[in-house]
């Protein structure tokens, strides 16, 4: 049996990692007005703001950072919080490696894109295709989002008032709940783990700055996503 059959017996098309890629990045990519905002008013230009999502591109590592600098705690200090949050990266680049298969220049571009949820999509799909489809997606989607969300919101620090007056403070738990989608359509195993995902980010979202209940959330539930087999191999 072809893994085109296989596909089609499942019910999965091309489209679905696409659009679950596209639907996951849009969501999330929408804290990027927060932390825009947030990294404004702890101190740190527009410029600097962007920067940090166009070349560090982890949100825990860049709340992090910035919540280091807005309570004092200093560059050097909030730099090594963001670094030691953003490690976790390199163990979903090695669970990803052997589904991604890239090699040169390509190898090095889609490092930058190896994050929570783009993790999530590639390990939610069924073969080593659809998780390539769905990586590209949501890298594409949520890269693009977040530095024009990181943009918008630095440029309006100081003018839109607290983000939890417009919602955002619920982005974690919205986003989370699409991040954990892909997951609903499997077992009872996943099933399980994206309710605890979700319970956690709403747990945490009246006692954490908007963009970080989601953060925790992803990570708890990528712990057991990378105990899952990987995508089928084609």
């Amino acid at each position: 049996m072809t893994t085109e059959t296989t596909g089609k017996q499942a019910g999965l098309t091309p489209a679905r990692p696409v659009r679950d890629g596209i639907a996951l990045g849009l969501a999330v990519g929408t804290s990027g007005l927060a932390f825009g905002a947030a990294a404004v008013g702890s101190g740190l230009s527009a410029a600097q703001a962007c920067a940090l999502s166009l070349l560090a591109f982890t949100g825990a590592s860049q709340f992090a950072l910035a919540g280091a600098v807005a309570t004092g705690g200093g560059l050097i200090g909030g730099v090594a919080g963001a670094v030691l949050l953003g490690s976790r990266n390199a163990l979903y680049g090695l669970r990803l490696a052997d589904v991604l298969r890239l090699r040169g220049a390509r190898r090095v571009l889609a490092a930058q894109g190896v994050i929570d949820e783009t993790t999530a999509v590639s390990l939610a799909q069924p073969d080593a295709a659809a998780a390539r489809l769905g990586f590209r997606a949501t890298f594409a989607t949520l890269y693009l989002t977040w530095n024009l969300t990181t943009l918008a919101g630095a440029l309006a620090a100081g003018k839109l008032g607290s983000p939890q007056e417009f919602g955002l403070d619920v982005v974690g738990p919205a986003a989370f709940l699409a991040l954990i989608w892909p997951r609903l359509r499997a077992g009872a195993a996943e099933r399980a783990v994206g309710v605890a995902g979700a319970a956690i980010a709403l747990a945490a979202t009246p006692f954490l700055p908007p963009g970080v209940p989601v953060i925790l959330a992803a990570t708890a539930a990528l712990a057991a996503a990378l105990m899952l087999p990987l995508p089928a191999a084609t």
